[in-house]
């Protein structure tokens, strides 16, 4: 038993030094090898941790007439999530300025206003040249850019497909509802 406890701490320890790979790290699709602030606390937030995970990224902003999809993002994301779909915001405030809020606004607004517990990143741009590059190669993907709030995209649990949906898509569209599916399988 203590050989089994010293063998543990030294791989351990190698592992934190940087001397063994991470097997996290090696299994994350380069698609989501992307880290963005977390809105709610400000920390890392590493895409890696969702590999494996169905993923709907959503561009969100808090005055816009498709604000109440933030209430059937998060019923989507709380029916679904112990079955491996995530849900992942990302405010912009790239369409009519219409998140103009700090982070600390953005996640008051959120949580306050519609219990949104999905996770969501800080403030980021999501079109455009200056587009962060996670959205960029989700565009180049799919040939889809968001031309507004709430855009959506659909990620496979290998990250090896990516489905775009308008704005007009809500998040208990039949169409979504189904690939979700397909891809929670």
């Amino acid at each position: 038993m203590r050989s089994y406890l010293k063998i543990c701490l030294s791989i351990a320890a190698l592992s934190s030094v940087g001397m063994l790979p991470v097997a996290a790290s090696a299994a994350c699709p380069p698609l989501l090898d992307h880290t963005f602030t977390r809105l709610q606390d400000g920390k890392p937030m590493p895409l890696c941790q969702y590999a494996g995970k169905v993923v709907l990224v959503v561009n969100t902003a808090s005055y816009c007439g498709f604000t109440s999809q933030y209430d059937g993002l998060e019923k989507l994301y709380a029916r679904l999530k112990d079955k491996g779909l995530v849900v992942v915001g990302f405010p912009s405030n790239d369409f009519g300025e219409q998140e103009p809020g700090s982070d600390k606004e953005i996640a008051d607004f959120c949580r306050l206003t519609y219990g949104v517990e999905f996770p969501m990143v800080g403030k980021t741009v999501v079109k455009g040249k200056n587009a962060n590059p996670f959205y960029l190669k989700l565009a180049e993907i799919t040939g889809s850019r968001p031309k507004w709030n709430f855009h959506k995209y659909l990620i496979n649990r290998d990250a090896t497909q990516v489905v775009a949906y308008t704005s007009f898509t809500k998040p208990d569209d039949k169409d979504l509802l189904n690939k979700i599916d397909e891809f929670l399988k």
